[in-house]
């Protein structure tokens, strides 16, 4: 089992393979002859940094991020590319006791996006270890058939002995085949697990071309960003009550592009609190927003924000539909 910075690898009994951080790819010519292609479904509890796992080993953001649990609504997929190897990665909602009917369709994203996966990686946050939110998932993938890898993350943050406990009895429990300690904010052990993720791909031509990172829009793209701000800026539960819909995206003939977006509310007091004193929140959100895009696209952003109170937002399936996610009853 591979090790991080002054960690010993004897407590492990599955049939780790010692010798995979020699997995080295670069060099290859890369021809329809020896690509290697597969899909890895990364699932776990919400909060356990599978998103920025994704975005760090495909090299760009393709999901967004922030501290508060359940950020990812929907299915993202992310193409990383190590030598000869395009692999796929499913960054899934994270999986938790639905209450609502939007919590439903996440959770169904979820487990959606590990159907045909050549293999499932679960993330656990390193620092907080095995709890009660873990238990269902794992209580699943019991009876799954699919290879399982267990990723450890936030090992930078996590306490080295409670770490180990942790990953042994989850280990006793799903007999994991492959076992990997990273902290995907910092890089500790990324480029093993990536070359662990290439050498694990079947043999076959890849389905995306190799410029290509993700399966999002532009259009989906701007949506979700616009939504991590106020995720970033909005206290407490507001950015739960909250969805942006891109009403229009359109380019200009110069070249830059122009969105218009409403931020969905419940309430109108939640519409105050998006807004902000004299609007200054709003602006705020958006001049962030702007200027991310703006890096990601390439082009200059003319970002129009609207806040609008829609009670029953939740209830709406265009938009289940504009964000990626299957209606449920």
């Amino acid at each position: 089992m591979p090790a991080f910075a002054g960690m010993t690898t004897t407590i492990m009994t599955a049939p780790l393979d010692a010798g995979r951080t020699e997995y080295i790819l670069d060099g290859l010519e890369v021809s329809e002859t020896n690509q290697r292609c597969g899909v890895i479904a990364v699932v776990g509890a919400p909060n356990a940094g599978k998103s920025t796992l994704v975005n760090a080993l495909v090299g760009q953001k393709v999901a967004i991020t922030s501290p508060k649990a359940q950020t990812t609504r929907t299915r993202v997929m992310g193409v990383a590319i190590e030598g000869n190897a395009q692999i796929v990665l499913v960054d899934t909602p994270g999986i938790f006791a639905p209450k609502r009917r939007l919590d439903r369709a996440m959770v169904q994203a979820a487990w959606g996006g590990a159907q045909g996966a050549d293999l499932i990686a679960m993330v656990v946050d390193g620092k907080a270890g095995r709890g009660p939110k873990l238990e269902p998932i794992i209580e699943s993938l019991k009876h799954r058939s699919e290879r399982k890898w267990l990723i450890l993350n936030k090992v930078d943050i996590a306490i080295k002995e409670k770490l180990l406990v942790h990953t042994e009895k989850l280990n006793e429990t799903l007999g994991f085949d492959e076992i990997f300690f990273v902290s995907a904010a910092t890089g500790d052990g990324l480029p093993e697990l990536k070359a662990a993720f290439a050498a694990a791909m079947p043999e076959g031509p890849w389905h995306f071309p190799e410029d290509q990172v993700s399966d999002a829009t532009d259009r989906m793209l701007a949506a979700e960003i616009t939504r991590e701000q106020l995720y970033h800026q909005l206290h407490a539960e507001l950015p739960y009550a909250t969805a942006v819909d891109t009403e229009q995206y359109k380019e200009r003939p110069d070249g830059s592009v122009e969105i218009h977006q409403q931020i969905l509310v419940g309430r109108p007091t939640q519409r105050a609190i998006v807004l902000g004193k004299g609007g200054q929140r709003l602006k705020e959100i958006g001049s962030k927003a702007r200027e991310e895009l703006a890096a990601l696209l390439g082009v200059k952003v003319h970002l129009y924000l609207h806040v609008k109170v829609k009670e029953d937002w939740e209830n709406d399936r265009g938009i289940y539909r504009d964000i990626g996610l299957d209606w449920v009853e």
